[in-house]
């Protein structure tokens, strides 16, 4: 009696605990463009709904309000976020604060954001007609001309959203902005080394589409559910030609990601291998790579059409942090998983991190997992705080952006936005 009364405390203490309660973690097997529904994979490990929206609110709060803030408003329509470290604004955080303003249905800051952009960054004619300079200073003069891919996906699909979010008859024609962007880039015809955003023998996303750089790509620019998005909505009269580039990415991807480790170059040929450029930036998983396992757990969210693969890529990547240690893995790794020999600096810092922008990826790779690790990257990511690292380095923009991201993916709330008649 005494040991069935002891079990009988033990299992009750136990199931006080928020991992204890869970169920064994299970990815779903459909996308939302066929259900609507999306996995909030921390209520179902036992966190609070109260406390997944106050840890929302916080995340949001300290990238566009706070002291640490990378949100400016300017005037009264515009404003720009900015690479703190880099004193610049970047196509790449201008279109992910769309995206975000977009998915928060924050409206007033999505339209300050596209007005900066289309004013200071978009080139109107011209032969990078529809383009956006990469980089700008924050008083808007431009710091390069030519654009970087990235942008131009994350502009075309958050204005797609705003249309549908919003409609286009209130001040902004969201539809044919993406559409002027979709039709510049695909008239380009190589003229003086300019070429479509996507690469037309290929028909994969370029690294840049000018120059040397629309020769090879970048696998964390591969969302290929961003082209689903596209074939629904941009009504350009490309559908097919979209739904296709989607399953090439999906298939790239599997050509670029080393089959043991789950790691992948930030650049490669569009067969997936190496450049072997000899440069520091290029082979080896550094800065641009973190994203791409939140990339892969959007498409997976959203489309589920390469399930049985992403799955297994999942549990590979993150059985490779796992046995690095969840709270101490680095941000830098060769692809086979050995360590690198030249350590990538940031701004003015150079050192090896448990960066808070993998920590995040990780833990949002997770909604492909059912191994039971995926649980302690969820509860490490939700536990690690964005401060500076020990050496003083603070990256408030890619960290916080990469942050934020992943809450939304984990709490359910980054969602394909349909029109309101589709809903």
């Amino acid at each position: 009696m005494k040991h069935k009364l002891i079990h009988m405390i033990l299992l009750f203490s136990c199931m006080q605990l928020t991992n204890c309660t869970s169920a064994t973690l299970k990815p779903w097997e459909k996308g939302a463009f066929e259900t609507g529904s999306y996995r909030n994979l921390f209520a179902e490990m036992g966190y609070k709904e109260s406390e997944i929206e106050a840890k929302l609110e916080e995340v949001f709060s300290n990238l566009f309000e706070g002291p640490q803030k990378i949100y400016f408003e300017v005037g009264d329509s515009m404003a720009y976020i900015s690479d703190i470290k880099n004193k610049d604004a970047r196509s790449e955080g201008m279109s992910y604060g769309m995206m975000i303003a977009v998915q928060l249905d924050r409206k007033e800051i999505f339209d300050r954001l596209w007005c900066w952009s289309k004013h200071y960054m978009q080139h109107r004619d011209g032969p990078m007609k529809g383009y956006f300079r990469w980089s700008c200073r924050t008083d808007g003069t431009p710091n390069a001309m030519g654009p970087a891919s990235d942008g131009e996906l994350y502009f075309i699909t958050s204005l797609l959203f705003a249309s549908n979010r919003w409609g286009n008859d209130t001040g902004i024609d969201y539809l044919s902005e993406a559409q002027f962007i979709l039709n510049s880039s695909m008239d380009k015809t190589g003229e003086k080394g300019i070429t479509p955003l996507i690469h037309p023998e290929h028909q994969l996303i370029t690294f840049v589409p000018t120059g040397f750089g629309a020769g090879f790509t970048d696998p964390s620019y591969h969302v290929p559910a961003f082209y689903e998005v596209w074939a629904r909505w941009a009504g350009d009269g490309r559908a097919d030609y979209w739904r296709e580039c989607a399953g090439k990415s999906r298939a790239y991807l599997h050509s670029v990601i080393h089959p043991e480790t789950g790691l992948n170059p930030d650049y490669s040929h569009y067969d997936g291998s190496l450049l072997n450029s000899g440069h520091i930036i290029g082979d080896a998983f550094r800065f641009d790579s973190w994203r791409v396992p939140m990339n892969i757990a959007l498409d997976y969210a959203w489309a589920c059409e390469d399930r049985e693969w992403q799955q297994a890529y999942g549990h590979k990547i993150q059985n490779f942090l796992y046995a690095q240690g969840v709270d101490q893995f680095v941000d830098q790794y060769n692809v086979d998983g050995t360590g690198v020999s030249e350590v990538l600096g940031a701004g003015g810092y150079t050192a090896l991190r448990h960066s808070l922008g993998l920590v995040a990826s990780s833990a949002a790779v997770s909604l492909v997992c059912s191994h039971e690790k995926s649980r302690e990257f969820v509860d490490h990511f939700w536990n690690t705080k964005h401060e500076p690292y020990e050496d003083g380095y603070f990256d408030a923009y890619y960290d916080g952006l990469l942050q934020l991201f992943a809450f939304m993916h984990l709490s359910g709330r980054y969602r394909i936005i349909m029109p309101a008649a589709d809903v």
